[in-house]
C-alpha cells in the first residue's frame, strides 16, 4: 500500500505515506473498513494463510495503511500496533528480554511501565535496574551478564530531561545489548531514534 514514490521532504512523507490511491480508485485516503469477519476463495487459502487479511481483529487495510505511514516515518520495517502506549512498551520489552533477563530502566520511566517492571516483569524472571536518566556513558557500569536491553525514554515522560541516546547506543550495541526507546514526546518528526546506531554497525 506504501506509495514507493513519493519524496523525502517531511511535508511530503506525511501527505503521502500509508496512501495508496492506485489501491483505491483514486481516493487518497483508504475507506474505513469496518468489518471483523473475512470470506475466503476457497479452504486451502485459507489453511494456508495465503489471504493477507483473514479476520478484522487481526489488521484490515485500514491498519496497514497505518503501519505502513508509521514505517515510513520512522525510517524502520514491519511496525506493529498497539491498542494503548503502554502495550507497546510492554510488547517492546518483553520482546527484547526474556525470563532470567536484566534490562536497564530510567528512573523517570512512565508510571505504568515501571509498575509493570516491579510487579508482572519481576514475575517472569525479567530483572530491572533503575538508572539516573543523564548517565550517559557509564551506563556501562550497570551492565551485568545478562543484560539484554536497555530502555530508554527521550525527553523523560515525567521530567522531559533529554538522554545522551547516541551514547547509550553506543555502550549497548557494544555490549550486545538492544535499545527500546519511548519516543512520545519527540515522535520520528523530531528525533530519527532508528538512526542511531552503534559506530561499528
Amino acid at each position: 500500500m506504501q506509495n514507493k514514490t513519493c519524496p523525502t521532504g517531511i511535508d511530503t512523507i506525511l501527505s503521502h505515506a500509508g496512501s495508496s490511491p492506485d489501491d483505491h480508485h483514486g481516493f487518497v485516503n483508504p475507506p474505513v473498513y469496518r468489518g471483523s469477519t473475512v470470506v475466503f476463495p476457497d479452504v486451502e487459502t485459507m489453511t494456508r494463510g495465503a489471504q493477507r487479511y483473514q479476520y478484522g481483529r487481526l489488521g484490515n487495510p485500514n491498519t496497514a495503511a497505518l503501519c505502513d505511514a508509521i514505517s515510513t516515518l520512522e525510517g524502520a520495517e514491519g511496525s506493529v500496533l498497539c491498542p494503548s502506549g503502554l502495550s507497546a512498551c510492554i510488547t517492546a520489552i518483553l520482546t527484547a528480554v526474556g525470563a532470567n533477563g536484566h534490562i536497564l530502566m530510567p528512573d523517570s520511566v512512565y508510571g505504568p511501565v515501571r509498575h509493570f517492571c516491579n510487579t508482572a516483569a519481576h514475575r517472569f524472571g525479567i530483572e530491572t535496574t533503575y538508572y539516573d536518566p543523564r548517565i550517559g556513558v557509564g551506563i556501562e557500569s550497570l551492565f551485568r551478564p545478562n543484560t539484554m536491553a536497555v530502555y530508554t525514554e527521550s525527553p523523560g515522560s515525567h521530567t522531559l530531561e533529554l538522554q545522551d541516546i547516541p551514547a547509550i547506543a553506543e555502550v549497548a550495541h557494544r555490549r550486545g545489548a538492544l535499545v527500546i526507546m519511548d519516543n512520545t514526546w519527540a515522535t520520528p518528526l523530531y528525533f530519527k531514534a532508528m538512526l542511531i546506531k552503534s559506530s561499528d554497525s
